[in-house]
C-alpha cells in the first residue's frame, strides 16, 4: 500500500484470526523497527517476541486482562535497554553510566520509534495491532514475567496478528488543534470547544453504541466524554498509582542513580 494509506488506515485490532505469522514476515517487520532513528545510533532498546501460550496467560493479568493478549499469535514488547550498552562499555574500558532518568528517556524514545516502525510495516503487510498502555503502567509485573535484568524497562507493547474484525477508524483532532508554528499558541475557550467538537460527538456516540460502555456511563452518571476520560478511564488516583509504580521500577532497574 501507499505509505499514507497505511498511516491513515490505522485502527486498533483486538480480535485475531487463529493464524500464525511466518518467520519471514516477522523478520521483515522487526528489520523495519531496527532501521528506526536512534539517539546517537546507540539503539538503546530491545524487542521481546512472546508466542508461548503459557507465558501469554501470565502476561494477561499484567496487561489488565485484555483479551488480545491471549488471542493474538504474538505480543511484542519494546524495552528501554542500557544493559547491553553497559556491558559493551565494560569490555572496552569505558566509563560505565547510563543509569539515570535521562538515559531511561533516551531508551524509551528509541523503543517507541522502533515500535512504530514495526507497527507500520505490520499494517502494510495486512496485519493488525493494538497498543497496550498497560506495558508501562504495569512495567514491574511485566518485567518480572519477561525476566528483565537491571537497566531494562518495558515501555511499549502491542498485540500482533491477522485481523478478525474491521472496526471503523477512530476520529482524530484536527491538525490546527495540534500543530503550532514558530511558538506555542495557547488556546482560547472558543478554540478548545471548536477543536474538540467532533471528538465530543463521535466519542460519546461510540460509548452509547456499545452496550457495556453505555451501561458503565449510566452507572457512573457520566454526562460527557470529558467525564468519561477523567472519572472512568484515567482517574487521578490511578495515574498517581501507576506513576509511583514506574518510578519505583526505574529505581529497581538502576535508572535513578543521582550520584
Amino acid at each position: 500500500m501507499e505509505l499514507n494509506d497505511v498511516i491513515c488506515g490505522h485502527k486498533s485490532i483486538r480480535e485475531y484470526e487463529d493464524r500464525e505469522i511466518s518467520q519471514e514476515l516477522l523478520d521483515e517487520i522487526l528489520n523495519a523497527g531496527i532501521r528506526a532513528s536512534s539517539s546517537g545510533n546507540m539503539q538503546s532498546y530491545s524487542i521481546i517476541i512472546t508466542k508461548d501460550k503459557e507465558l501469554k496467560k501470565k502476561l494477561y493479568s499484567a496487561h489488565m486482562e485484555q483479551s488480545m493478549v491471549v488471542d493474538a499469535p504474538i505480543l511484542l514488547t519494546f524495552c528501554a535497554d542500557f544493559n547491553r550498552m553497559r556491558k559493551w562499555l565494560t569490555l572496552n574500558d569505558a566509563p560505565i553510566h547510563f543509569d539515570n532518568f535521562m538515559s531511561f528517556m533516551i531508551g524509551a524514545i528509541d523503543a517507541t520509534l522502533a515500535a512504530q516502525n514495526c507497527a507500520l510495516a505490520a499494517e502494510n503487510a495486512g496485519l493488525g495491532i493494538c497498543y497496550m498502555g498497560s506495558t508501562l503502567a504495569n512495567c514491574d509485573q511485566i518485567g518480572k514475567i519477561l525476566d528483565l535484568p537491571p537497566n531494562v524497562v518495558p515501555v511499549v507493547g502491542y498485540s500482533l496478528g491477522y485481523p478478525a474484525e474491521n472496526p471503523a477508524p477512530r476520529d482524530r483532532l484536527p491538525p490546527h488543534g495540534l500543530v503550532h508554528y514558530d511558538q506555542y499558541h495557547d488556546y482560547s475557550e472558543e478554540e478548545i470547544l471548536e477543536i474538540y467538537k467532533e471528538r465530543n460527538e463521535k466519542g460519546w456516540k461510540r460509548y452509547m453504541d456499545i452496550p457495556r460502555l453505555k451501561e458503565m456511563t449510566e452507572r457512573l452518571g457520566l454526562k460527557n466524554l470529558a467525564q468519561v476520560y477523567t472519572i472512568a478511564k484515567y482517574t487521578k488516583e490511578s495515574h498517581h498509582e501507576f506513576s509511583q509504580t514506574v518510578l519505583n521500577y526505574l529505581e529497581t532497574q538502576n535508572f535513578m542513580n543521582n550520584e
